[in-house]
This record gives structure tokens, C-alpha cells and sequence, in this order.
């Protein structure tokens, strides 16, 4: 995950690198349960001297796996496929299962850095980071951003740092 070293620019680092917040995948899991749970007491309670009986099971155990792959395996590949990128020059959001998306913000373009956390988001650690860009995007939301308060602060030092053209501390 993050950027390979050969699309980093001269002097660019990675400070961090991550997915959005584990807890996007609870609803997915929580379908996966109760999809597995329906779907075997669903062909547990076919009748075995009923005349489709296994017409019956094939066609619970297609639907299972429909929505299995719907409401686990598509949205796990989403999470998977989400990455955000923190280094010293630029803020990137790379998205896509199939075709890929990626946005990347230069910090020196970047006017405010901002975060909303949920009280439950206060307990998980995570939150919406809100970052304004001198664009026509104006401010941008980002939500399940996982260590919320610690991403907020390592970017903000990073804008504050690239407005007074230091780069990496130095």
C-alpha cells in the first residue's frame, strides 16, 4: 500500500500510509454472518422428501453466494483498495477495484486542515478529516480516517512546513 519509491519526487518521503478505518468492514461482516446463518438454515429446513429439494438448495445456495460477494466481497475490496498516502510534499487518495482513481493534494496548496469526530469515532480513534485546497474542489471531506488526531497533526506540521518552504524538518 502507498506510493511506490519510483513515484515519489526528489527528497518526497512517506510519513504515513493507510487504509480507511477498520470499521467500515462491521456492516459487511455482520452481513456475512447473517447471510451464512440464513442460507444454512435455509437448506437445513428443505424438507429431504420434498420433490425440489435440491433444486431448493441450489438456488439458496446461489442467492447466498449473490449476496455474499454484494454485501462482503464488494465492499471489503473497496476498504482494500482505498488508500491514503501522507508524505512530505503531498496528501494522496487512490481509490478503485477495477479502474483507479488518485488525487493528490500539494501541501503548499492545501489553506486548512480540519477533523469531526462522532462520540463513538472519539471511542474508535478515527474521524472525518477535513482538508480545504486552494481549488475549485474547496474543502474536502475524508471519512474513517483511522488515527484521526495523529494524521491531522503530522499534515497540518507538513502544510505549515511547506508554506515556510521547509521540507522534512530541515
Amino acid at each position: 500500500m502507498g506510493l511506490p519509491d519510483h513515484h515519489l519526487t526528489d527528497g518526497e518521503r512517506v510519513v504515513h500510509s493507510f487504509h480507511p478505518h477498520w470499521k467500515r468492514l462491521v456492516g459487511p461482516f455482520l452481513a456475512l454472518v447473517l447471510v451464512v446463518a440464513a442460507s444454512s438454515a435455509a437448506i437445513y429446513f428443505i424438507p429431504n422428501d420434498y420433490e425440489y429439494s435440491g433444486i431448493a438448495r441450489i438456488a439458496v445456495a446461489v442467492v447466498s453466494v449473490v449476496a455474499l460477494v454484494l454485501l462482503t466481497f464488494v465492499p471489503y475490496l473497496r476498504w482494500k483498495t482505498t488508500g491514503y498516502t501522507l508524505t512530505t510534499h503531498r496528501f494522496t487518495i487512490s481509490t478503485g477495484v477495477l479502474s483507479k482513481s488518485q488525487d493528490d493534494i500539494p501541501l503548499a496548496k492545501v489553506n486548512s486542515v480540519s477533523s469531526d469526530q462522532t462520540l463513538m469515532e472519539r471511542v474508535l480513534g478515527s474521524g472525518t478529516l477535513k482538508v480545504e485546497s486552494a481549488s475549485e474542489r474547496g474543502v474536502i471531506d475524508y471519512r474513517d480516517i483511522p488515527k484521526i488526531q495523529t494524521i491531522r497533526a503530522d499534515l497540518f506540521r507538513l502544510v505549515e512546513d511547506a508554506s515556510d518552504g521547509v521540507v522534512d524538518g530541515h
